[in-house]
């Protein structure tokens, strides 16, 4: 396979991981499509999304130029499967010891789930390449900048409640990356086959993230 390992350089570019749950493949292929154009590189397939393995397979053959990762792995068997389709990447709801440690001896960049400041710190002393903070709906832009406070050293990717309007709060708290799922893929535009609709509201989210990200 081409570009077999995942690309920080691309990621860098637009530390958005787009989250993908439950959308059949010939979609998902369209909006890679417009997720591409948007210059937008780095998006997680769930493993609890219906023939997630194959949809992570064909992406990685069908898009070469995009980080291609797994999301939803909770236990050493979700992580076989999803490192046996191809993923570049891993993304994890909750602390894994053995997951993240697994990652980490294969050079996998690992994005553990954590909530409060000390699975944060479990998940990075772990060798998290990120610490997912999920769920950042109700914890909120407050709970990042109180959390780096102390813990300035790790670096912490919030992940749910992030949208067009607050993504760029985000960043200024001191977050390195976030993830995005249905803020990201708007399900109207998506079901109404508007992908031209899709590739606008990409590049606006996109831009959000321009003055944070290093030239």
């Amino acid at each position: 396979m081409m570009n077999s390992s995942f690309s920080w350089e691309l990621y860098d570019k637009a530390p958005i991981v787009g989250i993908v749950r439950g959308l059949p493949i010939d979609i998902v292929e369209k909006i890679a499509e417009v997720y591409l154009c948007a210059e937008l590189f780095t998006m997680e397939i769930t493993m609890n999304t219906p023939n997630a393995s194959d949809i992570i397979k064909k992406l990685r053959r069908d898009f070469p130029n995009l980080n291609i990762g797994a999301g939803t792995v909770c236990t050493m068997n979700d992580l076989n499967n999803a490192l046996d389709a191809g993923s570049q990447f891993i993304v994890t709801p909750i602390i894994d010891a053995k997951v993240i440690e697994c990652c980490v001896a294969k050079n996998i960049p690992i994005f553990p789930g954590a909530y409060t400041p000390s699975e944060i710190y479990k998940a990075w002393t772990l060798g998290a390449s990120s610490v997912k903070v999920f769920p950042a709906t109700k914890l909120g832009v407050q709970y990042i900048k109180d959390v780096l406070a102390p813990l300035d050293t790790i670096k912490l990717m919030p992940t749910g409640g992030v949208n067009e309007s607050n993504i760029e709060t985000f960043f200024e708290a001191g977050a390195v990356g976030v993830g995005m799922g249905s803020s990201l893929f708007n399900k109207d535009l998506i079901n109404s086959n508007d992908f031209e609709g899709l590739l606008n509201h990409f590049k606006k989210i996109k831009n959000k993230t321009n003055p944070f990200v290093a030239n």
